[in-house]
């Protein structure tokens, strides 16, 4: 059950339904023939990063000096700005979109990274192997598990854009910012236990 917990966190933070409309943006000038391969190349990258903060989030927390309480609070505190964006969205997302440069095709940025592989990821499995470091394998398992569906609706990122419409990618959007809502809260809960856990014994 906790596995599936994790994929389905996880998944939500990578937000594809979300990406999808800024996949088709970014892509556009490029060859229909090629996008799946640019997909799958930026996505990739992603899991390489992902993987990366998953090997060595811990010594860099350790470096950083940065302790598990203040990871949970922060990460549940950036979980819930991201949640609140796809409730509401609009200038955090389209402010990226504008800023950043147009045309040819676009690599590692910002598709891989942020788009795909962002803070809140790298926040969320930091927390998830700062506390329970001895189950490495199964989030990486997870981590793979929630990429592989991720990948998957960016690949059809085209054809669902035509099948749901604007309406339908954002009606879906704010459903998954509702339900990260709720792990958010609960991720800072955790965080505030956690550091109080010491006063109370």
């Amino acid at each position: 059950m906790k596995l599936l917990s994790t994929i389905l966190t996880l998944f939500l933070i990578m937000d594809p339904v979300g990406n999808v409309p800024l996949f088709v943006s970014y892509l556009k000038d490029v060859d229909e023939r090629r996008r799946p391969k640019v997909i799958r190349r930026e996505s990739l990258i992603a899991l390489v990063i992902l993987v990366f903060f998953l090997l060595f989030g811990r010594i860099l927390l350790q470096v950083l000096h940065v302790g598990t309480p203040s990871l949970h609070i922060s990460g549940g505190v950036l979980l819930f700005l991201i949640a609140l964006g796809m409730i509401f969205p609009g200038i955090a997302r389209i402010s990226v979109a504008t800023e950043s440069q147009r045309g040819g095709e676009p690599f590692i940025v910002p598709l891989a990274t942020p788009f795909i592989a962002g803070p809140s990821s790298f926040a969320t499995i930091m927390i998830f192997i700062s506390k329970e470091p001895e189950r490495f394998w199964e989030w990486l398992g997870a981590l793979v598990v929630a990429w592989v569906l991720t990948t998957t609706i960016l690949m059809l990122s085209a054809p669902l854009s035509r099948l749901l419409g604007p309406r339908g990618l954002v009606a879906c959007e704010r459903l998954m910012g509702m339900i990260l809502t709720v792990v958010s809260v609960q991720m800072f809960l955790d965080g505030v236990a956690l550091f109080m856990a010491p006063a109370e014994g």
